[in-house]
Order: structure tokens, then C-alpha cells, then sequence
């Protein structure tokens, strides 16, 4: 029996934790990052957008909205049209900069269409997929998702500089999870990966049997297992500060709703008056300490965590961008 045929289950599950891939994964990587992206409400400020990011959004975009043209539309040209007219500007050096990857990114995806049957219509498109198990209700959105022959096929378009190899398919949590959802949700075998990178036109593929499917799955859940603990221990002991008494003018009695901590320059949460405050930050701070190394100098929350300044060097925001 497959692993995609034992996810069903039996009766009702219990309290499940809900995530998506990235959220797993920014559990794995920094505990600190997962706390502001996830947890901290009102999340610190972000530093600025990456301009590599608005080259890979524009790309995924513009090859979503090729597959929706009709098959007569289907050309190089229509798609160096749509990554025109979508291209988003934002975290580029400045304007010249920008103008100079919008035509190397309407290459990337007119070259690349060029590759493809536009009669092969896919499954799917930027398609969202979800499972679960007793443990976790994941959930993730697919760039394509192909039938070849009797099974699916998952398809991740990548834009980034670094070239890529098989381990990176194989490893991939996220294009695990969407091969075991699309399977169950399609109710056909879904067992190939495919990672496709458009700078260099490779293919990277890598096909998992039921085993390393199932591995997958134990990892997520025992990463959702940790998250959730800690994100319920955050929420107790937000819940555990008193509230502070209403001022003046308030316009209400007694004591107001409870307030949670809010986040200081460095990440911490502000103490208010009184030792359970301050108390309740160092918990928090031990509980999502963070794992500094190099690549903090990418982190949209480098500003708020002095560990991070110092394992890595501010990168500025086009410094992803290839040579």
C-alpha cells in the first residue's frame, strides 16, 4: 500500500497543526524568524523588498498567465508580453537596473516557452494542494502540475543564480508534500519532482518511491510537533502578563484586555513595568532563539536580531541578482 493510500484516515483526528512547506521550513531554520513571520502580532518591519524576489515573482507570473492564454496565444511573444506588463520594480538599485533584468527575464520565459507543447495542457497551474495526517494539515500552492502518462508530475520553476542538482530535488520538503497532496487530492500516483531552472534551461528531476515519501511526511510532523508546542507555549505565556490598568480618559473601568508584548529594535519583546514581563520576554527570547550563520544577511528581520548582525554582513537589496 502506498503512502499516498494510508493518509486517509479513520474517524476524527485530533487538533491538527497547519502549516504549508515554507512555514516548516522557517521552524527548521531559525526559530527567531519563524516567530516574527508567524507568531509576533504587530509583525516587526520587514527591511526592504529583494529584487531578486521581484524577478522570480514576475517570472512564475507571467508563465501562470501563458498557460491561461488560449492555445493560439501560446507563443514566445505573448509571454515576453505578460512578464512586461507584470514586472514588478521593487528592490532594484534603481531604474536602469530594473529596465536591464526585464529583458534578460522576458528572454528567460520566451526562451523557455519555446520548449514547451502549448497543446499539453497541464493539470494544473500555480494549483493549491493540501493533505494531512493525525498530526498536520499542510497545504501549498504548485507552479505546474503535469500528467505523463498514468501518474503527475510536479513542476517548480527556479530563477535564481546558484545551479541546482539532484540533491536539491530530492530533498525538497515542499515538492515532497505536493506530490503525496496532489496524489491523494487527484487520486493518481504522484512520485516525480521536477525542479526546472530557467537561467541555465536544466531539468533537474528526482523520482521518490513510497519510502522516501514517507519520510517526508514523519519529518514534517515532527517538525510540526515541536512548532506547535512552542507556538502554544508563546500563546500561554502572552496570556499569563497582566493586563495594565486603564489610564485616564480610557473611557472604560477596571482593567483592560490583555496586551501582548510588544517586539523592540533588537527582537525582543519590550518589558512594561514589573518583573513578569521581563520575565515572559527572556522565556520567549530561549524559547525562538535564533540559529545566526550566513545566511542571516538575507533575512527580511536582520534588523531586529543583533546575533544575526553579527554572523553575517547586511546584504543590499539587488545583491541576489546574477553577475
Amino acid at each position: 500500500m502506498s503512502v499516498q493510500d494510508q493518509l486517509p484516515l479513520e474517524g476524527m483526528p485530533r487538533r491538527l497543526y497547519s502549516a504549508t512547506p515554507s512555514r516548516l521550513n522557517a521552524w527548521l531554520d531559525c526559530r527567531r524568524r519563524y516567530r516574527f513571520t508567524y507568531l509576533d502580532r504587530p509583525q516587526p518591519a520587514k527591511g526592504p523588498a529583494w529584487a531578486h524576489n521581484s524577478v522570480g515573482a514576475s517570472v512564475h507570473n507571467a508563465l501562470a498567465g501563458w498557460w491561461r492564454e488560449p492555445y493560439e496565444r501560446r507563443t514566445p511573444l505573448t509571454a515576453a508580453i505578460l512578464l512586461t506588463n507584470g514586472w514588478i520594480t521593487e528592490g532594484f538599485r534603481d531604474g536602469e537596473q530594473s529596465a536591464q533584468w526585464l529583458g534578460r527575464a522576458r528572454d528567460l520565459v520566451s526562451g523557455y516557452v519555446a520548449t514547451l507543447d502549448p497543446s499539453d495542457d497541464p493539470v494544473g497551474v500555480e494549483r493549491t494542494v493540501a493533505t494531512r495526517t493525525k498530526v498536520i494539515a499542510v497545504s501549498g500552492r504548485i507552479d505546474r502540475l503535469d500528467r505523463r502518462g498514468d501518474e503527475l508530475v510536479v513542476v517548480d520553476y527556479k530563477t535564481g543564480r546558484r545551479p541546482l542538482t539532484q540533491d536539491d530535488a530530492r530533498s525538497s520538503l515542499a515538492l515532497a508534500i505536493y506530490a503525496i497532496a496532489a496524489s491523494r487530492m487527484m487520486r493518481t500516483p504522484c512520485y516525480s519532482v521536477e525542479l526546472h531552472h530557467l537561467p541555465t534551461g536544466e531539468i533537474v528531476e528526482w523520482r521518490h518511491t513510497d519510502d522516501t515519501l514517507r519520510r517526508h511526511l514523519s519529518r514534517a510532523e515532527e517538525m510540526a510537533v515541536e512548532a506547535a508546542d512552542a507556538d502554544e507555549r508563546y500563546r500561554a505565556a502572552l496570556s499569563d502578563v497582566p493586563a495594565p490598568r486603564s489610564g485616564s480618559g480610557a473611557g472604560t473601568a477596571g482593567r483592560t484586555a490583555p496586551r501582548a508584548p510588544r517586539p523592540q529594535a533588537d527582537g525582543a519583546l519590550q518589558p512594561a513595568t514589573g518583573g513578569q514581563r521581563t520575565a515572559v520576554s527572556a522565556e520567549l527570547d530561549d524559547l525562538f532563539a535564533p540559529s545566526p550563520g550566513p545566511i542571516c544577511g538575507w533575512c527580511d528581520f536582520r534588523r531586529h536580531c543583533p546575533e544575526g548582525q553579527a554572523a553575517a554582513q547586511e546584504r543590499r537589496p539587488w545583491d541576489g541578482l546574477a553577475d
